[in-house]
């Protein structure tokens, strides 16, 4: 049985602070790190669920690119409607992989869910009706995200849905740093100590890189997609939706 704790990771003060890595002490309280971190984080569950009704086509594939535990995999599972379909979940980290294996095993929905370890940049994106990308572009090099979006826009269906969330970062350096404090004292109220918080924040400098909104937008139509738009944003963590 999954044993889900809470995230104590930057709590011990004189353990040595490296960069974030996503291991098996991560992937171990990784559900409670991202209700406690992330604005917002559920309702974007809620809606990748919705999506899924609406878009999902019979006989097409769903990607979830970085899948983690499989939280964004099981929302479109449990709400995909039509016959002949199946899932591909797609994570680097082996910690993950193994855990999202267990919990979808568990999961008693009947689309097929295929769970593999592998660079997303190696994914062969084809015949998507659906793909999701929570919280993973911007663990990539900035250099490498354009190839990665237009290779997803090009394996995708016409009128298939692409869901990217992302933490960004505010052209005007004050309304920045105004969104930065709200985000922090976000975590403050879910229990995490100032000192956690600037060990974390440390621990993913250089390792998640975010953009503008402006600069995912513009991404999202250069590569081909009719239609893009933020539906979420609370403070600097936003959704957007794409239609192919």
């Amino acid at each position: 049985m999954l044993k889900m704790s809470k995230d104590e990771i930057f709590k011990d003060k004189s353990a040595a602070a490296g960069s974030f890595t996503f291991d098996d002490s991560v992937a171990a309280v990784f559900p409670d790190m991202l209700q406690r971190s992330i604005p917002g984080y559920a309702m974007t569950l809620e809606a990748i669920g919705a999506l899924a009704a609406r878009y999902v086509a019979a006989g097409t594939r769903c990607y979830d690119l970085g899948c983690s535990l499989g939280a964004a995999t099981l929302a479109m599972r449990r709400h995909i409607r039509e016959p002949g379909c199946e899932i591909h979940a797609v994570d680097l980290a082996d910690a993950m992989v193994r855990r999202c294996r267990e919990i979808v095993a568990r999961d008693e929905s009947q689309t097929p869910v295929f769970v593999d370890a592998g660079d997303v940049r190696d994914v062969e994106i084809r015949n998507a009706s659906m793909v999701v990308m929570n919280y993973t572009l911007q663990f990539l090099p900035p250099g490498d995200r354009e190839g990665l979006i237009r290779r997803i826009h090009d394996g995708m269906t016409e009128g298939g849905v692409f869901v990217l969330s992302e933490k960004v970062a505010d052209d005007d350096p004050v309304v920045e740093s105004l969104l930065v404090d709200l985000h922090h004292d976000f975590k403050r109220a879910n229990d995490y100590s100032t000192l956690e918080i600037a060990r974390k924040r440390s621990a993913l400098e250089n390792v998640l890189i975010p953009e503008t909104t402006a600069a995912h937008l513009d991404r999202l139509r250069d590569a081909g997609f009719a239609h893009a738009g933020v539906w979420l944003k609370h403070y600097n963590f936003l959704s957007i939706v794409a239609i192919r």
